[in-house]
């Protein structure tokens, strides 16, 4: 089955804006471009959006990983 252009268009423009969103923020966070040149954009067979984030060194990956779980250790108890 094949999919129609504006599926395509549609799953193409929400992964772009989604890779550039992590490249922008790792990048924010100081890491090299050599760590976020991988990030590509994917859009599968029927059109949904996803974001291939390639491959990372184990060290780079822990600090990704405190840099996301930082704004959720500094909200304050509900």
């Amino acid at each position: 089955m094949t999919m129609d252009m504006q599926t395509y268009r549609c799953g193409s423009n929400a992964a772009t804006k989604a890779a550039d969103a992590i490249r922008e923020a790792l990048a924010g966070l100081g890491f090299p471009e050599s760590v976020w040149a991988s990030v590509r954009p994917m859009v599968t067979h029927n059109g949904k959006a996803y974001v291939h984030l390639g491959m990372v060194r184990a060290d780079v990956a822990e600090q990704m990983a405190a840099a996301i779980r930082a704004p959720a250790e500094t909200k304050p108890a509900e």
